[in-house]
């Protein structure tokens, strides 16, 4: 044979690997064994250590007799044990469903069937909910109690512990013919209009956007990361794999209380952490009061465009904000606000202005574009043309789990379609305008609800807003504005609808205004549609 056709079937097992995340571990376990990987309160372990936990996990699950592509859910705050199920439930073949810590017995007890749940590690600190859950679950599960001794005795519900699970498992970990599209994760979107839909996420999306976070974030070696993100939420981000690339210090804390996170940032010297805009906030706010000489910290947020205005706030706090977007369907962030030197010349409002984009495609994104979705016809980059958000390539979800209808409407002509509605600036920089669910017609002009959000934000005395639409006899809908107040400031409606008015055309100003508390979910992003339906009764009662 001579040329091309000697080469044909030559090294498949020389020349080609499945992407996984979990050689990210394997590496830093082998090179960095010694170095802190894990801490948590008065304890910490070693990447040897927490890699020797990781494999003791898939060798019980083995031994359990989970197969391959069976699912296990996980009920837990970020604490060691849901890092260690990032590595020890795909290395055992099983697929990860992280569940998040807020939902109702009802929303766990439905995920846990439509996944078809083999195994179910509940953190004693929901015991109570977990228990009402797997009442209601159809399903037969292996019931494991991650136990804390600050919780009390163990719970009814399970009879096995973690840690003894772990030290009962086998030596011998069965390894599976891992395929890189294989499903790695099972993370359940919030239900906002009936039962949540399942996203599947593969091994080879989920390494690739582990390595495109540390590119992205230009993240150093050994960096130490604080986790006030939910890991539950779209697998942390990527995170837990990214910081194994990175052989990174994982800083683990349950909630986000602002100073017990800034006294982990300066016990631990951390330099990374992500969080949601209002988690931003509630960082810079309590900043306020903090003296300790500190190096620069670097914040990823995404989640909501952050207004300009925090984007200054926190940079003047000494954060460094990155900003980046994505969805669960694209494994979290995976776009982010590149920044060019030549923008340190600006002023500091045109900066914030700049960095509120949520930008251009991680390298390992094949596209992201502005296109219209009735033609699927890119938009012009001219900043002004609204269109939807569309991504292409390996980071793209595999689908809904047992929902085909929606993963065909989902990734119709080529492309995840975001729902997100955005204009597209020169050089590919994409500015969210608004969800499609969000835009506020109002006589037949479009609104943007985060644009009169920028503009609620930089009044003085907020602190966090949101607008919907709310009926409107004559105009069909007009907008009215939920804001929450800086501490110990008052507002009045009047006053800030006046303010709107200053900075926006009148046809953009919301017609009332309600001061009071926001809905947040456990990420901190403003729960929309409960002050929609809020919006409804008031416009009907007045």
């Amino acid at each position: 044979m001579k040329g091309s056709e000697s080469t044909g079937h030559i090294g498949q097992q020389a020349n080609f690997s499945p992407l996984t995340p979990l050689s990210l571990l394997q590496r830093t376990a082998q090179v960095y064994g010694h170095r802190v990987a894990v801490i948590f309160e008065e304890r910490s372990w070693t990447w040897a250590q927490f890699a020797d936990r990781c494999h003791n996990l898939a060798a019980a699950l083995a031994g359990a007799g989970l197969k391959k592509g069976e699912k296990v859910s996980i009920l837990a705050d970020n604490i060691p044990a849901l890092l260690e199920a990032s590595f020890g439930i795909p290395e055992a073949g099983g697929v990860i469903n992280a569940i998040n810590t807020r939902l109702d017995p009802n929303s766990i007890a439905f995920i846990l069937d439509h996944a078809e749940t083999r195994v179910f590690l509940v953190d004693r600190h929901y015991a109570k909910v977990a228990g009402e859950a797997i009442a209601k679950c159809a399903r037969k599960l292996l019931v494991v109690d991650i136990e804390d001794a600050a919780s009390g005795g163990k719970p009814p519900f399970a009879h096995l512990t973690y840690e003894d699970f772990l030290s009962e498992a086998g030596t011998h970990i069965p390894q599976p013919d891992l395929d890189e599209l294989d499903p790695i994760a099972l993370n359940y979107t919030s239900g906002t209009t009936g039962d949540p839909k399942g996203v599947l996420l593969h091994h080879r999306g989920a390494y690739l956007n582990a390595v495109g976070n540390s590119l992205a974030w230009e993240m150093p070696r050994f960096c130490v990361y604080l986790w006030s993100l939910p890991l539950f939420h779209c697998n942390g981000w990527c995170f837990p794999w990214t910081i194994a690339l990175q052989a990174g210090v994982n800083v683990c804390v349950r909630g986000v209380d602002p100073h017990v996170l800034h006294d982990l940032i300066d016990r631990h010297k951390v330099t990374h952490l992500c969080g949601a805009p209002i988690v931003v906030r509630m960082l810079v706010d309590a900043a306020q009061a903090i003296t300790a000489d500190r190096a620069p910290l670097s914040i990823m947020t995404a989640g909501a465009a952050p207004p300009s205005t925090l984007l200054a706030k926190a940079s003047a706090a000494g954060f460094d904000i990155t900003h980046t977007y994505g969805l669960t369907e694209v494994y979290g962030p995976c776009a982010v606000c590149a920044w060019h030197p030549e923008w340190n010349a600006l002023s500091e409002d045109d900066q914030a202005t700049l960095m509120a984009r949520q930008g251009v495609g991680y390298p390992v994104v094949e596209e992201i574009a502005v296109l219209d979705p009735d033609t699927m016809v890119p938009v012009p980059q001219d900043g002004e043309t609204i269109g939807e958000v569309m991504f292409r390539g390996n980071v793209v979800m595999t689908g809904y789990y047992k929902n085909q209808e929606a993963t065909e409407a989902a990734l119709s002509g080529g492309y995840f379609h975001s729902g997100d509605l955005a204009v597209w600036h020169p050089g590919g920089y994409v500015e969210i305008k608004d969800r499609s669910k969000d835009i506020i017609i109002s006589g037949g002009e479009n609104i943007s609800s985060i644009e009169i959000e920028e503009v609620l934000y930089k009044h003085p005395v907020v602190s966090a807003a949101a607008v919907v639409a709310a009926p409107h006899e004559k105009w069909g809908e007009t907008p009215h504005a939920f804001i929450e107040t800086v501490a110990d400031k008052s507002a009045d409606p009047d006053e800030i609808i006046a303010f709107c008015r200053e900075h926006l055309t009148h046809f953009q100003c919301p017609t009332r205004v309600t001061i009071q508390e926001l809905p947040k979910t456990a990420t901190g992003k403003i729960q929309k549609y409960e002050l929609r339906e809020k919006a409804k009764l008031i416009s009907s009662s007045s």
